[in-house]
């Protein structure tokens, strides 16, 4: 599985809004500053964010973006949706969609599981879980074993 580029920005983007408080409007270009993201790309996808209804906007002096709800209501699978669409997708279908036959047929079954293991830890985990650096027991426990950190 690939995070794109875009949906780990805007994650980072999203977690630094979360972390500025909610009222006040911070402006695209200290979200891209205070998280080394290209201004340009961001500002595409803070369209994408508030289109997706994670952010709004606020023109004029004072302006930028702020948490279209409460951090606490905005999980990281609610953000990578709204800049890449379904969180797990095979040749741009749904995994349930699909249909294999002969062989390969039991294949469905795996990207289905694999759909069901990555909703299971991004649906958990909310903006507030990461500004206050305390992620569900269930996301941390899936890290406990060394093998987590290694690429095979």
């Amino acid at each position: 599985m690939r995070i794109s580029a875009k949906a780990d920005y805007a994650v980072r983007a999203a977690v630094e809004l979360a972390a500025a408080g909610g009222d006040s409007p911070v402006p695209a270009e200290a979200l891209a500053r205070a998280q080394a993201i290209p201004h340009r790309f961001l500002e595409a996808i803070l369209s994408s964010l508030r289109r997706g209804g994670i952010v709004t906007s606020r023109r004029g002096a004072g302006g930028g973006y702020v948490l279209a709800r409460p951090a606490t209501a905005i999980t990281v699978a609610d953000v990578v949706r709204a800049v890449d669409g379904p969180l797990v997708h095979v040749r741009d279908a749904r995994p349930g969609d699909l249909e294999y036959t002969g062989s390969a047929a039991a294949l469905r079954e795996v990207w289905v599981a694999l759909r069901v293991n990555v909703r299971a830890v991004l649906e958990e985990v909310s903006l507030q879980d990461l500004v206050d650096g305390t992620l569900p027991a269930e996301v941390v426990g899936l890290t406990d074993d060394d093998a987590a950190w290694h690429n095979p």
